[in-house]
């Protein structure tokens, strides 16, 4: 069969040889809502078929992804919205898509109009197959009618991938905006260890004195890939910390591991380096956010949560603790669950009250020590989809399992933070549950990147894992 006239009818404008064809999955709109302006001045043709599951999307229990749909929605029609059907087949410039040169162009595709041809090997895409299917057979018939240009069909999909090389489409790409590492090796761990001395690799080195610490100013040079924040040390007994830098200098203020491992909050003391880098980082008073990574078992929640404790009741720095979970079926499951916000949350949150068992644990009542300081330390039970739309001052706020949202959920929830207000975010890049979330995507290292240069900002790996010999068994092994 020949394909339909109506498409035949030139709706399509033949696209200059230079300019690359995108064709979007609707997973990654939802995956990043404003995913149109990542393609500089290119062409992005987004078909009906990925239109109608935005719409039946929308609608859905789960308001993480319904709201992404929307948001989604309202973008395209702000494109779109005063264009000529004509226009909008065609291709209609995307505002601001490009500083120099022409612009970016969006367009929708018919492709309920694509039917059988014979010379292009289109995939099923009667009403008893995927939507998968339909989509990709846009990109296809775009690769036919433009052999010489670039098209290519973005998903993160990956099986999707693979049917649409099978079907011969020339490109397929995941989705890369928001992929800020190409190694998650290279994750900032928020500390650098030099190999031997390190005063002997500074050229020069001059002490400046700033309020009530002495800072060594030393040339960018001598840690060339320092951020503020940093912890430095050496194979000797040099330890300091990254205060700031300017164009040409690294200010360091000098430490030591005893004085580290001597911190307490809330009677929990460090059991390693690294949870006494992280205590440190939650204790001072200019770091706004700090972000906590790390295999499970390494004490991250554990830490946040004592130093919570600590700063709400010993010094009274914030008049609430507020904890958040990211757990994918929650927006479906928590409505069906009896109870208050903070009983439906429950399920999810129990691993605070294991904590808050081990902090508590030597108690003569552990049970009642948990209530008191529950009430005492004014602990509320969130879920991250009813935070969004809120501002929280005055409050020390601790995300949990963060390593399943993306960069614009975690966005979302940041800027929540109000003022007198702390938060801080944990996550373990090994155990993602979204099939549409890698650790090179995952919003967690999207964040640990785009953070670890802001001032009021600190990062921490926590690489051991001090739970039990058996679970750090587990995290290596199976």
């Amino acid at each position: 069969m020949d394909s339909s006239p109506a498409l035949n009818a030139g709706m399509f404008e033949a696209l200059p040889s230079q300019t690359k064809t995108y064709v979007l999955d609707t997973n990654v709109l939802l995956h990043d809502p404003t995913a149109l302006s990542g393609f500089s001045e290119h062409h992005v043709v987004i078909p009906m078929t990925v239109l109608e599951e935005l719409d039946h999307i929308k609608d859905r229990h789960d308001k993480t992804v319904s709201r992404e749909a929307r948001i989604a929605i309202q973008l395209i029609d702000k494109v779109v919205d005063a264009a000529t059907p004509q226009e909008i087949q065609a291709g209609v410039e995307l505002p601001g898509s490009t500083l120099e040169g022409r612009l970016g162009t969006l367009a929708i595709y018919p492709d309920q109009l694509i039917s059988d041809d014979s010379q292009v090997p289109y995939l099923d895409a009667t009403q008893d197959q995927a939507n998968d299917n339909r989509i990709i057979n846009v990109a296809i018939r775009l690769q036919a009618e433009n052999p010489d240009s670039f098209v290519c069909l973005v998903t993160k999909d990956i099986n999707m991938r693979i049917k649409a090389k099978g079907s011969g489409l020339m490109h397929v790409e995941d989705y890369r905006r928001d992929r800020v590492l190409d190694d998650i090796d290279l994750l900032a761990r928020g500390y650098q260890r030099i190999e031997g001395d390190f005063w002997s690799t500074v050229s020069e080195v001059d002490t400046v004195r700033e309020g009530e610490q002495t800072l060594h100013r030393v040339p960018r040079a001598a840690l060339p890939e320092a951020y503020p924040n940093l912890f430095v040390h050496d194979d000797n007994a040099f330890f300091a910390f990254v205060v700031r830098l300017d164009a040409s200098h690294i200010y360091l203020r000098c430490d030591s591991r005893d004085n580290l491992m001597k911190r307490r909050f809330w009677g929990l003391s460090p059991r390693n380096l690294e949870q006494a880098m992280a205590m440190s980082l939650l204790g001072d008073d200019s770091v706004d956010m700090t972000v906590m990574t790390g295999p499970a078992g390494s004490g991250k929640t554990l830490l946040a949560l004592a130093y919570g404790l600590h700063a709400i009741l010993e010094e009274g720095r914030f008049g609430k603790l507020i904890v958040a979970r990211s757990t994918p079926p929650i927006a479906e499951d928590i409505g069906f669950l009896p109870g208050t916000e903070e009983e439906k949350m429950a399920p999810w949150l129990a691993a605070f009250d294991d904590n808050l068992e081990i902090l508590h644990g030597a108690d003569e009542s552990c049970i009642g020590s948990i209530d008191y300081v529950k009430e005492r330390a004014n602990i509320q039970f969130k879920s991250l989809n009813f935070m969004r739309g809120r501002s929280f001052n005055n409050a020390y706020i601790i995300i949990d399992e963060a390593q399943g949202l993306t960069q614009f959920q975690l966005k979302s929830v940041i800027s929540r933070v109000g003022e007198g207000s702390r938060i801080v975010v944990l996550g373990n890049l090994a155990q993602i549950d979204n099939k549409y979330i890698s650790p090179l995507t995952s919003g967690l290292t999207y964040l640990v990147e785009k953070s670890k240069s802001y001032q009021h900002a600190g990062i921490m790996h926590i690489g051991g894992i001090v739970r039990s010999r058996l679970a750090a068994f587990a995290e290596e092994q199976l």
